[in-house]
């Protein structure tokens, strides 16, 4: 998992993905789970980018906010 923002940056980032793409959080995080099997950061990134037309930073916040969540699933 890459730490992309610093922590206040990624909840500002993630509290207007809404107004800027029309869908919640917790819709992205739906896609990205039932979306191909991808590994690495980046690749998850340039899928959300390429199938979702999701600016950079949108899909970096998006993709970071569904790593930290799965791993505390871990850690339950």
């Amino acid at each position: 998992m890459s730490q992309v923002f610093s922590e206040e940056t990624h909840r500002n980032m993630l509290s207007r993905i809404p107004e800027c793409t029309g869908r919640e959080i917790s819709d992205w995080l739906r896609m990205v789970d039932q979306g191909p099997t991808l590994i690495r950061f980046e690749e998850k990134v340039s899928w959300l980018r390429g199938e979702h037309n999701l600016a950079y930073g949108h899909a970096k916040a998006i993709i970071h906010e569904y790593d930290m969540r799965r791993a505390a699933r871990h850690f339950a």
